[in-house]
């Protein structure tokens, strides 16, 4: 089997379990703290674990990056984990994860790796309610769903890249994506953890004249689903009136997009729904696990035209 093949097996059986692999590092003793704190990526996420290699500093660059460096020919930035976390690292940034997501390429230097664990999503829960740090999207429970449990804190990866990196993209327009029709009443269904995706998301949504509900988890997002079947039943009504798409993110605490995904489709009065799958994890491996699962479409972050593109086939076939 190929290295590619096993690489999508590996994530249907994960899927199918609603479970993931996280990889932990540290960064350093924490702010005001000796402690030194766990964070987490999904492994997915990351193409390599490497030695820091030579870093070569960028004049006027952010402070948050050490530098670029050239990994197998090509340069990427790396970013300091340690100072956008403000975490102080005793020994400096020993390790660098080169990153593949949202369509980029960059690295994270760390202090220390420690492990990778397989997790179910239900062990992790949404930061947004328990912590006002805009750099951790969840926390995950490292020992199951029980008191006391090890936490470990998983970083919001692509709000990091975007305010570290900014982008040069000019506003989401109209004249960008065009208008995308649905049925009077129906509306579009949301499901992403990153606070940066759901801006963008709303931003994409809104240029098309799109009505929308914004969820952040997979979780939330099927209990509004079920509360529309619940509706659409007792009023005599077809789903889709209220319903027209699903655009679900793949890693979300709680339910990933995976999971919701096959539960739509599973469910003999909400499998008409158009799903669209909109991730950083890009890459064949993750179009050919999405067909798997049976979602309609799949589309990278964060291209706002080809976003609106992917949901008027998904919708209309066109």
């Amino acid at each position: 089997m190929s290295s590619s093949q096993h690489d999508i097996e590996q994530r249907v059986r994960l899927a199918g379990n609603n479970m993931f692999e996280l990889l932990l590092f540290r960064l350093g003793e924490a702010p005001d703290s000796e402690q030194r704190e766990l964070y987490g990526i999904n492994v997915f996420k990351v193409r390599e674990i490497l030695a820091m290699p030579a870093i070569t500093a960028v004049a006027g660059a952010n402070a948050e990056i050490l530098g670029v460096a050239d990994i197998r020919g090509q340069i990427i930035p790396v970013i300091d984990l340690a100072k956008v976390t403000g975490c102080r690292p005793k020994n400096g940034p020993k390790i660098l994860l080169v990153t593949e997501f949202a369509r980029t390429t960059q690295g994270f230097a760390v202090e220390e790796v420690d492990d990778i664990v397989r997790l179910e999503w239900n062990q992790v829960l949404s930061a947004e309610s328990h912590s006002s740090g805009r750099t951790v999207t969840s926390f995950a429970r490292l020992d199951g769903n029980v008191d006391g449990s090890r936490l470990a804190q998983v970083l919001d990866v692509e709000r990091i890249v975007r305010d570290v990196l900014p982008s040069t993209e000019p506003d989401i327009t109209e004249e960008q994506t065009g208008r995308v029709k649905l049925k009077p009443g129906a509306k579009v269904l949301a499901a992403d953890d990153s606070g940066v995706a759901r801006s963008l998301i709303e931003q994409s949504l809104t240029a098309m004249g799109v009505p929308f509900v914004m969820t952040k988890t997979g979780q939330e997002a099927w209990h509004v689903l079920q509360a529309a079947q619940r509706k659409a039943q007792a009023d005599g009504t077809d789903i889709g009136d209220q319903i027209a798409l699903v655009l679900t993110d793949l890693e979300m605490p709680e339910m990933d997009g995976f999971t919701l995904t096959r539960r739509i489709k599973a469910d003999a009065g909400l499998q008409s729904i158009p799903v669209v799958i909109h991730s950083s994890l890009s890459g064949s491996a993750n179009e050919e696990h999405v067909r798997k699962v049976g979602a309609n479409a799949y589309v990278s972050k964060f291209v706002a035209a080809e976003l609106a593109s992917v949901m008027r086939e998904a919708l209309y076939g066109t």
